[in-house]
């Protein structure tokens, strides 16, 4: 059985830190934490959990902070969590048996992360990251913000899900400051952190400076999931800035780094619905139903749009073209993913009110 060091960076944590540590208590067989200043009770709560409390001064660097923390882990593999994550019952019951069985020659475990989740804790939004690295092999964590390691070596995908669920908003300008410190610095932005710069600028809706960040990450060289969320980011930000072609060249510019994925289908699909161009719309949804995630390959996955998005804009679509009975038949399966949902509670009752049979204009609602 291999062990494992928990190492956590953390700052002003009190209303999280328990839940975290509490979800992997037994499990983990020592807990490091590097506080970066925290002014509440956090150190307190994380004495209850371990002795192996560190001080630094924060200095706009999470990479430097968690290879902080790594430094000082002496089992055979490290694990990180950020407060604010959770690792639910049934997954700790695979991390527990993960633990037993895994191959002592591996070197990094990759361990999906959900960062949204609906109200039954579906992931709505997840992405493999590098959750388990094994002690002494030389990783290191790189970038100031948005940190990573490169994975290498043995790696192995898991289907354990680390759960990022939030009490408090974080501090919504940070990453974008540390970049743009960068940037006065004169530390020239590319790879990785271009890309990440450009989705802070678009997430603060500066959409022209967004856009020209993207595109540049775009010209240059990239990692493949990167430069297809950068597509998506892209016609986002197109969108914003009212450039309805542009969008959808952004969406279509995705598959020349990889096979079409359901969030730009459906993202074109909606285009086109929103044009009134209702057959092309159909097209593009129902191509969006027929993809798979591609979760190992890495990058950001939307579940909703390979399922209840395009099935409850298909219901509409085909509303519009006369089709009432396959509309209300992508509505049935649209009811089963979010039965409580807003949208299906209307349809349910547009479809109880008009009868299929009775003709009626006006069916469902158009969501993104």
């Amino acid at each position: 059985m291999i062990t494992i060091s928990l190492c956590m960076i953390v700052k002003n944590e009190e209303q999280v830190l328990a839940r975290c540590l509490e979800s992997v208590k037994g499990i983990v067989d020592e807990i490091i934490l590097v506080d970066t200043g925290s002014e509440d009770r956090t150190i307190e709560i994380a004495g209850k959990y371990t002795e192996k409390i560190y001080e630094i001064v924060w200095q706009d660097d999470f990479a430097a902070a968690r290879n902080e923390a790594f430094a000082r882990a002496s089992m055979d593999y490290c694990m990180w969590l950020d407060a604010d994550d959770v690792v639910t019952e049934e997954n700790r019951e695979s991390l527990a048996e993960l633990k037993k069985n895994l191959d002592k020659d591996t070197d990094i475990v990759m361990m999906k992360y959900a960062v949204s989740e609906d109200d039954e804790g579906k992931p709505l939004f997840s992405y493999y990251r590098e959750r388990l690295i094994r002690n002494g092999r030389g990783f290191q964590w790189e970038g100031r913000v948005h940190e990573a390691i490169v994975p290498a070596g043995k790696i192995v995908y898991s289907d354990i899900v680390i759960s990022h669920r939030k009490v408090k908003p974080a501090d919504a300008g940070r990453n974008l400051r540390i970049y743009e410190k960068m940037r006065e610095e004169g530390i020239t932005l590319s790879g990785r952190n271009l890309f990440y710069y450009g989705r802070e600028l678009m997430n603060h809706r500066r959409y022209a400076d967004a856009k020209r960040a993207l595109e540049q990450f775009l010209a240059g060289a990239g990692w493949v999931e990167n430069k297809i969320e950068a597509c998506l980011n892209l016609a986002e930000c197109c969108h914003a800035l009212g450039q309805k072609e542009e969008k959808a060249m952004a969406l279509l510019r995705s598959f020349l780094y990889g096979r079409p994925r359901g969030e730009a289908c459906f993202e074109l699909g909606y285009y086109f619905q929103e044009q009134g161009q209702w057959q092309q719309a159909i097209y593009w949804h129902e191509t969006a139903l027929k993809l798979k995630p591609e979760a190992e390959n890495g990058g950001f996955i939307r579940w909703d749009y390979y399922g209840y998005l395009p099935e409850i804009n298909l219901c509409v679509c085909y509303d519009r073209i006369g089709d009432r009975q396959t509309a209300y038949q992508y509505h049935q399966k649209a009811r089963k993913r979010k039965p409580e949902s807003a949208e299906i509670q209307w349809n349910e009752k547009y479809f109880r009110d008009m009868g299929m049979d009775e003709p009626k204009s006006q069916a469902g609602h158009m969501i993104e």
